[in-house]
């Protein structure tokens, strides 16, 4: 689960065993096995990004982690529990090292503050020792000690200092901005040598610098080293110090000899591009995490013994978030010219599979095909996928590929290639769900949709292929959108402000009209709503038509963005805009009331959703939550992939964190709203269940106090409630003990 709020590994560490590695993901710690790549612990109790991680130095067991919400968490990480947390009294955090703090002073200033916890034995406990070291630090937590702690480097735009503990006095070495040969020379990262007085930085015009002297103002000297063609993005010494690493753009690990620099070994396509390196203590093992969110574990530089890949997410997701109906996977844009096949029971990336089928150059600027649509049949038999590449003074080229899944490689194979299957754009291209024809509709912005028909020659040597069967349109206009019905008996393509309704046989059957705007989506209802065609429009309406009166049977003005209908049921999520947040609506098209709603359910504008059928259906769930007991609802927005928390815990709940904010919202205006909550999730329960068995009192003794700690006096709650939490309080004895 290595997805967080921006889609990236924030920071990766080695435990001291080599045996666990440590990231911040999200607004979690997770831990993995070094060995098997799975994930045995999950650290949580941060409430926001989580930007920072250290093992504790004087516990090799232990480990810090800092977060945007202000506080700092010392964990056991072996048996995954909270030791202790600095409670909110500091700013936000963007990097931890050792007992040092990065945190945000202002919008623009940054600074690096020492912050020493006292040794108590309460869990909470307040840092009340807090020094600046450093006043203006990057962001980005370019940050190192040297020396075995004796200093301290920070690196920020064109400028290097280091601050000397025992002397209590800093230096700064300034670089110029660039020089006749187009050079960067602002700095990128910092890594101090262990053993020696040596800082290695990085730049943006992929150059190393090697300073050295640099205790004395004017008798600093630096040596450069250069291999990368793009920016240096991390820096690295071994423990001993005897080699130093360094990652880019390039995905490839570069292992410098230290005083032998002319000697460098090469670990090549790693994957994304590497973002951080962390070495393991004992320098056995070496950890790349990259920009394709993935995990590289590295021996020594010489082979990749492990990899542990999260859910990519690009520079954008082109296509929909869709679900594979063999594998259940959700399937969008993976790496570069790939769709990724993604596990959500099992939170783990099955497969990518490869649709451009060229070599992506890491370089900037360069046009390449990107896939931008795709789309299953209803059996999961068929892939239709579309790529284009727009080039400089050139038109736009596009592909049409249809995939055949192969049984025998559990996968699909690439059948018919149509190069520019139409004039302009593709907008968009759906399946018809009818089981007696395979035929795939595409639209596009020249004016015209298409149907594509599969014909089997199965009796000659050349097999099933695709062809054009029909070329439709309407008086010159675009289509933006189309739909097919759930059994495939009706088409709905929406040209600008017209909906056109087609038979299989290509009669246009009728056209509908709705108020002025152009038509931005489109969606049939299903079940016992089949008879019902919705549409949203640009001019903020939302629309209902009766397709056995060719009427308009509703609307309302409301922004919809996205509409999305769950094809295991009646109901339809709208998710709209409003205040620079998104709302969801659960309805269906037949009932005026909704079924579900929540405000400001995420911030910024839902791009993407998808309804993922659940393998068992829930039987018993809370009635606003039973329009989830046949599926689970995922939507994406610009910065993540979320889920709607109405119901069960799922992969990706974590990121979402907003359900636990009005939770503790109610809290603080209602006592006795914690109080109730209690048996069903309380603090007392985790640590009851979480806590190591040989450090607990006996059974005996612990459930007498257990017991005596739900009860309630008889003034604080009335007495209907009283006999209502009585129940409950049953209930958790019963099935706790």
């Amino acid at each position: 689960r290595l997805l967080t709020a921006n889609g990236r590994v924030r920071r990766c560490n080695v435990n001291h065993m080599s045996l666990f590695l440590l990231c911040a993901s999200g607004e979690s710690v997770k831990v993995y096995s070094s060995s098997s790549e799975e994930c045995v612990h999950d650290l949580q109790g941060h409430t926001d990004l989580v930007s920072g991680i250290v093992r504790n130095p004087s516990n090799h067991l232990q480990v810090y982690s800092c977060s945007a919400d202000g506080t700092v968490r010392l964990w056991d990480f072996t048996d995954g529990i909270l030791i202790k947390v600095q409670p909110r009294s500091l700013p936000k955090s963007f990097s931890i090292t050792a007992s040092f703090l990065g945190v945000c002073v202002s919008s623009e200033l940054f600074q690096l503050v020492a912050v020493h916890l006292p040794r108590s034995g309460d869990q909470e406990v307040e840092a009340r020792e807090l020094s600046a070291v450093l006043c203006d630090v990057s962001p980005s937590g370019a940050v190192s000690f040297g020396r075995e702690g004796e200093y301290i480097a920070a690196a920020k735009g064109l400028q290097l200092e280091v601050f000397f503990f025992k002397k209590q006095k800093s230096y700064r070495f300034f670089l110029k901005s660039g020089n006749k040969k187009g050079a960067k020379n602002a700095f990128t990262c910092v890594s101090c040598h262990p053993k020696e007085d040596c800082i290695a930085t990085g730049h943006e015009d992929g150059k190393i610098r090697l300073w050295r002297n640099f205790n004395q103002k004017k008798e600093y000297t630096y040596s450069t080293l250069h291999w990368h063609h793009g920016a240096v993005n991390t820096l690295q010494f071994t423990p001993e110090g005897t080699n130093l690493l360094s990652g880019g753009i390039e995905s490839v690990l570069v292992q410098w000899r230290y005083t032998q620099e002319n000697q460098k070994d090469f670990l090549p396509r790693l994957g994304g591009a590497i973002t951080h390196i962390a070495v393991s203590p004992d320098g056995s093992l070496f950890c790349t995490s990259h920009s394709d969110n993935k995990i590289t574990i590295i021996q020594s530089c010489v082979k990749v013994s492990a990899i542990i890949q999260g859910l990519v997410k690009g520079e954008g997701v082109r296509t929909d978030l869709m679900i594979d109906p063999r594998s259940k996977a959700l399937v969008l844009n993976g790496k570069p010219g790939h769709l990724q096949f993604y596990s959500l029971p099992r939170d783990k990336l099955l497969y990518n599979l490869d649709i451009v089928q060229q070599e992506y150059i890491h370089e900037e600027g360069l046009d390449q095909f990107e896939v931008v649509k795709a789309a299953f049949d209803t059996r999961g038999d068929w892939l239709a996928t579309v790529e284009e590449r727009t080039q400089k003074g050139s038109e736009l080229e596009i592909n049409l590929k249809l995939w055949a899944y192969n049984e025998q490689t559990q996968s699909f194979v690439l059948n018919t290639t149509v190069t520019a299957p139409h004039e302009d754009q593709i907008t968009a291209m759906c399946f018809s769900p009818s089981p007696e024809t395979t035929m795939l509709v595409t639209i596009s912005f020249d004016g015209h949709f298409k149907a594509w028909l599969l014909a089997d020659h199965s009796d000659t040597e050349e097999g099933a292929s695709w062809s054009c069967d029909f070329v439709g349109g309407y008086h010159l206009l675009k289509p933006g959108c189309c739909c097919f019905s759930a059994d495939g008996s009706l088409l709905a393509v929406g040209f600008q402000e017209v909906v056109t309704v087609w038979s299989p046989s290509w009669e246009l059957l009728t056209t509908l009209s709705q108020p002025p705007g152009a038509i931005r989506d489109l969606c049939f209802g299903r079940l016992s709503c089949s008879k019902y065609l919705l549409g949203t429009s640009t001019k903020n309406q939302l629309c209902c038509w009766n397709l056995l009166t060719c009427s308009l049977e509703w609307s309302t003005p409301v922004d919809v963005s996205l509409l999305q209908a769950d094809p295991l049921s009646e109901n339809m999520a709208a998710f709209c805009s409003q205040s620079g947040c998104s709302d969801l609506f659960v309805f269906k098209p037949g009932e005026s009331r909704p079924l579900y709603s929540q405000r400001a359910l995420c911030t910024g504008k839902v791009q993407h959703a998808v309804f993922a059928p659940r393998d068992q259906m829930l039987e018993s769930c809370e009635e606003h939550a039973q329009w989830l007991n046949r599926s689970q609802l995922y939507f994406l927005t610009q910065h993540m992939l979320m889920v709607d928390d109405s119901v069960a815990v799922t992969p990706f709940y974590l990121l979402l964190g907003k359900h636990r904010q009005q939770q503790q919202q109610e809290a603080l205006t209602n006592p006795m709203a914690e109080r109730i909550q209690l048996p069903q999730g309380s603090i007392a329960i985790k640590e009851l269940l979480y806590t190591p068995a040989h450090v607990l009192p006996s059974a005996s003794f612990l459930c007498s106090m257990f017991v005596r700690s739900l009860l309630i006096s008889s003034s604080a709650a009335s007495c209907k409630m009283n006999r209502k939490y009585s129940q409950d309080v049953d209930k958790v004895i019963n099935n706790d003990f």
